[in-house]
């Protein structure tokens, strides 16, 4: 059908009178964009000053505390002088062997709790049997306080860093186990069945789908579990320890510097931070494919 020329004219003339409605409707009536909303995003530049932000408020806050005349200089000093303090402890007191102690500890503690916790874990969240065998034990196990294996780990490995690498083992192996078997759980069904009819072994069907389809999530929480095992590391080394973060802060203690003492556990969260971002850095370049959804 054949469209008229005053056809044409009036449709015209209605879509201009909508769009200036449109366009004249009160800003009020428009939705607002809030600072504190649900569902927002943030590019990169957005997060960067944010977090920038969150530490000027902590920093600033711990430095009106420590000159407010709270407590003397010296049991709580500011961060003016842990950043020295921490300067002297790298330049002048060897302090850059003990960090390296205590990295090692955890690399080797936490590499040893992954590939203990990630068969298991992929096991328990693939077979339903394997499951129901092992999850009572873990789920147990992972509440018992890892630093009361301290007399046992001592009389059993004595006071090297085989009891210092036990314990940290100890305090993650079994929340990981836990933790990667709920991630393997999460794998579609439909994803199992259609890899079955398609000819998939089980053990194929276990590697090429359950594994590879988890691997983002394992990734993920090894990087919050590592935490975990930065917080056991004190604890590790404060006995029976000649190097490490732990056996410097409690040196500290003795003579009541607590400026070592604060440097130590800044010294700690630079490290994990440090690390944090490596397995963010990892998770971004492996899988670019999650990127719009991982945070």
């Amino acid at each position: 059908m054949t469209v008229s020329l005053q056809d044409r004219l009036v449709t015209g003339a209605t879509g201009a009178r909508a769009e200036h409605v449109e366009s004249a409707a009160p800003a009020a009536a428009r939705p607002r964009r809030r600072w504190l909303d649900f569902g927002q995003t943030l590019d990169w530049r957005q997060r960067l000053l944010l977090g920038s932000a969150g530490w000027l408020v902590f920093f600033a806050g711990w430095y009106l505390a420590a000159n407010a005349g709270l407590a003397p200089d010296r049991l709580f000093p500011g961060p003016l002088q842990v950043l020295a303090a921490l300067q002297e402890l790298f330049f002048e007191k060897a302090f850059l062997g003990d960090v390296l102690a205590s990295v090692r500890r955890i690399l080797v503690s936490f590499g040893l709790a992954v590939s203990l916790a990630l068969p298991l874990g992929l096991l328990m969240g693939a077979f339903a049997r394997v499951d129901g065998v092992l999850n009572p034990f873990l789920g147990a196990c992972r509440y018992l306080p890892a630093p009361a294996f301290i007399p046992l780990l001592l009389m059993w490995l004595g006071t090297g860093d085989s009891q210092k690498i036990a314990l940290l083992l100890i305090g993650v192996v079994f929340f990981l186990s836990i933790m990667l078997a709920d991630v393997t759980r999460q794998v579609p069904a439909a994803f199992v069945e259609t890899a079955k009819t398609l000819g998939g072994g089980r053990r194929a069907v276990l590697w090429t789908v359950v594994f590879r389809h988890s691997l983002p999530g394992y990734l993920d929480t090894c990087r919050q579990m590592l935490a975990v095992s930065w917080t056991y590391l004190v604890i590790a080394e404060i006995v029976a320890a000649t190097d490490g973060i732990g056996a410097m802060m409690m040196r500290a203690k003795r003579f009541v510097h607590v400026d070592d003492i604060m440097a130590g556990i800044v010294t700690i969260g630079l490290l994990g931070l440090a690390l944090d971002a490596l397995f963010r850095v990892l998770h971004r370049w492996w899988f670019p494919y999650l990127r719009g959804g991982h945070q």
